[in-house]
């Protein structure tokens, strides 16, 4: 599994955005940050009110000069399918990782090697870095959704300690917030 601090793999997979299939490469994401949803699959129950969750927040990452990708071993053939029929999903524009072999999925440690729910991922976010090295994840079980305006919120707060060398980020800080230098007693307000 993956772990903060290292790279990403230089996988390159089917992917499906904008009415068209092509072949994603993850280090051509370099120079950029990228947030990964992963999700156990597609015409399920949770998943899309969570990418519709990610949907409506979308505009907000790339402001942020991030990309969000979703992933699920489902194919893009099927992904496809899902944009066409539910209405959550006809919205989203951002890519839609196809990961049907469970490479990246296992590469992130998201992967489901055995039960009821064997060849699915788990619900994991993952925060990349412009270095293409993990910075921030987090993983739960499949009946618990997660919340998009956290995972930017983690992605400001990642942005900001990269941008401001020898400060700290606080729980729950979000832009203009008071951040920390370690070693220091004060508390400044950036």
């Amino acid at each position: 599994m993956l772990k903060i601090g290292e790279m990403i793999p230089d996988l390159e997979l089917d992917t499906y955005q904008h009415d068209k299939s092509f072949k994603l490469k993850l280090h051509s994401l370099k120079g950029k940050w990228q947030v990964y949803i992963f999700y156990p699959g597609d015409f399920t129950f949770v998943c899309p009110t969570e990418l519709e969750d990610a949907t409506k927040l979308y505009p907000e990452f790339l402001k942020e000069h991030a990309e969000v990708l979703s992933v699920s071993t489902d194919s893009v053939h099927v992904h496809k399918a899902w944009h066409d029929q539910s209405p959550a999903i006809k919205n989203v524009t951002f890519p839609m990782i196809a990961d049907p072999t469970g490479r990246m999925c296992r590469a992130f440690g998201t992967y489901i090697e055995e039960g009821v729910d064997e060849g699915l991922s788990l619900r994991g976010t993952f925060v990349v870095n412009p270095d293409l090295q993990l910075i921030a994840y987090e993983m739960h079980h499949n009946d618990v959704g997660r919340s998009a305006k956290e995972a930017l919120r983690k992605l400001r707060a990642a942005k900001f300690v990269a941008e401001h060398p020898g400060k700290v980020c606080p729980a729950s800080w979000e832009p203009g917030s008071d951040t920390l230098t370690p070693g220091l007693d004060l508390v400044g307000k950036i």
